[in-house]
Formats: C-alpha cells, structure tokens, sequence
C-alpha cells in the first residue's frame, strides 16, 4: 500500500483510490432494476398488502415505501433526526422503525389507529431490531438495543411489559419460534418462545407471556453456539429449523433434532448481513458486505447464482415472492432478482454481454448525501462495530 503522487489526492492511498474508482464505475450498472433513494439503506421488509412494494429504513431518518417494478416512491409521514435501523410491520396498521437516538418510531398506515404514543422510549443505547406480534390478542412489540436489552412492550399503552437481560453485547435480531405457535396460526396466543441473537454470538431463548418472561432454562444452561462471532439474522424455515447469518462469513442452517447442530455451512468472503428462504424453489438468497447478493441450493448448499448490483456493502434482503427477493444497501439503492432458473440465465447472459462490449448507456445514478461527514464516519463505525 502507498500514497498516491496526485496532489489532489495526496492523503489517499492507491488502494483507496482504486476502491474509489471502482465504486464508481460500478455505480453506473442497473443489474437489479435499482431504485436509488435520498441517503444509506438500513432495513428492508416486504409490504404485505402489496406484493410487488418494500418499505425500507433509511440513514436520513425516514421510512420509504417502493414499489420495485415502477421505481415510484413515497414517504411516509415520520421524521427522525437520526438513521433508522430496523423495521416491523405490525397488525394493527402500523410500521415501528427503531432508530440511532433509542427511540422506537411509528407510522401508521392506515386511518383510524389508536396509539398512546408516537415513540417508544426505554432503551440506553440505539435500537438495533424490532419485531411485532400479539398475545392474548393484544398488540406488542419487541425491541432489542445496543444495550443489549430486550423490552417486550404494550402496544396499546405504549409502556413495557417487560425487560429481559441476558447477552453481554448489542441485540442483533429477534424470531418468533414457529413451533411454539398453536397448530396452524401464524400469531401466538397466550405465550410464545422468543430466539434473539447478538454481538456475543450466543442465539438465546426466552418463554415470553402477558404476565411473565423470562430466558428458558434450556437456554441458561445451554445457549446456541453456532457461529465463531456476532449473529445478524435468523430465519425459520417451513420446518422450524433456523437459517442463521453472520459476521463470521458463514450463513448456517441449524437443525432443531440435532440440537441445532449446522448440516450446511455457506462460506462468504466477508460478513453475512442477511438470509432468506424460498420454499418453493428451494433456493437460499443471502446478502454479504462484498457487495454481492448469492443465491444457494438448498439442499446441496452449492452456489447457483452471484448477482452483482451494489456497489457498496448489503444490508438487508425481503422475500417479496417466493420468486423475488429485494435486496438493500449502504449503496442507496434497492434493487429485485429472480429466483427463477430462467430469470438467473437471463441475468448472467446480461453480463456475458456486457463483458463483450456491448455497454449500457444509462445515466449513473442520483447521488444522495443527506448525513454530514461526522454522521458518515458514525454510520460507518456502527455497521463495522460488530467484528
């Protein structure tokens, strides 16, 4: 590594620089159909009432809905003053984002709602995941921060139910055991069990109730050790084993009836930010911070397709069908790809022909910068924290 002799660029390194020119001649690719938003993507989640639309989290503090095919747009009626980190959907038509400034935000999604609160406070730290549900029929959410709390809140007083303490670093994400729902529901009842995953790398289970909650003794006596560092993701499949992705540069699929022992091991380059399941295809999609969206077999783990769009690190994926998945990424953009067969051969005879020569000429894509210098250096401190 070495300064560069460019005047202009004289505190840069070669390798800084390359970095830099290759980001940019990147940038003007459009694999993915990329829609390109205001500043840095955060969180993506699926909208349910849409099947063509995401809504995603982004750094300028606000929630943004897309729909993926038309590139329209729109914002909805929030406004933090710091990023936004996650997202989750609730059933009573509200979205909760939680946030830089340890609040947890909601935007409602439709008229009339009933909320005590317009944020959620609690947490001592930033606000790293956030999931809604119900028990005994009653809306909650539940939050985990960098303060590595868990806080099962009332949706309907907006206060907490209860705080559970357990890892020893940041929160990373939260699951809901399928197989603690009743047979057939996709909603709990009166309890459920709770998977939550953290910087410690140790996966934990919580018994969660109206009146009570607390870590299963299972969990005490045993937590889920499946990764050599932080976990970011997990994901339960049709048969209620657990998907996992991680700083380590693995994702896994661990096994319930071997004690959730892994029998496949995705090996990455860089850290796994995210993972999703496609049942119908039998494909696994995960996101990397290379830059790069992979699509698996699942069940012989092989690589079946590398797509590459972004141009900086992925930070989040939603299954919009079970044959298209949206990725998101620092990058600003949200771009789709198929997990068909015929959409991937298409996508790579796309690149075989640009690699001939034959180049697109599209105009490169909007620049956003709504964080200042000091707020990028943050956010970039924040996705590498975890290593």
């Amino acid at each position: 590594m070495s300064r560069s002799d460019d005047a202009g660029r004289y505190f840069q390194t070669t390798d800084s620089i390359a970095t830099t020119q290759r980001k940019a001649a990147k940038s003007k690719n459009k694999y993915g159909k990329p829609v390109t938003l205001q500043s840095k993507i955060l969180a993506v989640t699926s909208d349910p009432k849409d099947a063509g639309a995401v809504y995603v989290a982004e750094a300028a503090g606000q929630i943004t809905w897309v729909v993926l095919d038309s590139a329209e747009t729109s914002t909805l009626p929030l406004r933090a003053m710091a990023p936004l980190t996650c997202l989750s959907r609730s059933d009573n038509n509200a979205l909760y984002s939680g946030c830089w400034d340890k609040h947890i935000y909601h935007s409602p999604l439709a008229e009339p709602i009933v909320l005590s609160r317009t944020k959620l406070s609690g947490h001592t730290d930033f606000i790293k995941c956030v999931l809604t549900t119900t028990l005994d029929g009653k809306p909650v959410l539940l939050s985990g921060g960098a303060d590595a709390v868990i806080i099962v809140w009332d949706l309907s007083t907006g206060k907490p139910l209860h705080k559970l303490k357990g890892h020893t670093k940041a929160l990373q994400d939260l699951a809901i055991d399928p197989l603690s729902l009743p047979e057939g529901a996709n909603q709990p009842r009166d309890s459920f069990i709770l998977f939550t995953a953290s910087s410690d790398r140790e996966i934990r289970r919580w018994h969660i109730s109206w009146d009570a909650a607390k870590e299963t003794s299972e969990s005490l006596e045993k937590p889920i050790l499946a990764h050599e560092t932080s976990v970011y993701k997990l994901r339960f499949d049709i048969e209620g084993d657990l998907w996992t992705a991680s700083a380590d540069k693995t994702a896994k699929h661990l096994v319930r009836s071997r004690d959730w022992g892994a029998d496949t091991v995705l090996q990455h380059p860089d850290f796994v930010r995210d993972v999703v399941v496609s049942e119908t295809t039998g494909l696994v999609a995960t996101a990397c911070r290379d830059e790069e969206v992979r699509v698996w077999d699942l069940s012989s783990g092989d690589l079946v397709c590398t797509y590459s769009g972004h141009y900086e690190e992925v930070t989040g994926l939603a299954l919009v069908s079970q044959v298209l998945v949206a990725s998101v990424s620092i990058d600003g953009t949200v771009r789709q790809w198929s997990l068909e067969r015929q959409g991937m051969a298409r996508y790579h005879t796309e690149v075989e022909r640009e690699k001939a020569g034959e180049e697109r000429r599209d105009e490169p894509p909007k620049k956003g910068g709504m964080l200042t210098a000091e707020e990028e250096a943050e956010l970039a401190e924040l996705m590498d924290e975890d290593e």
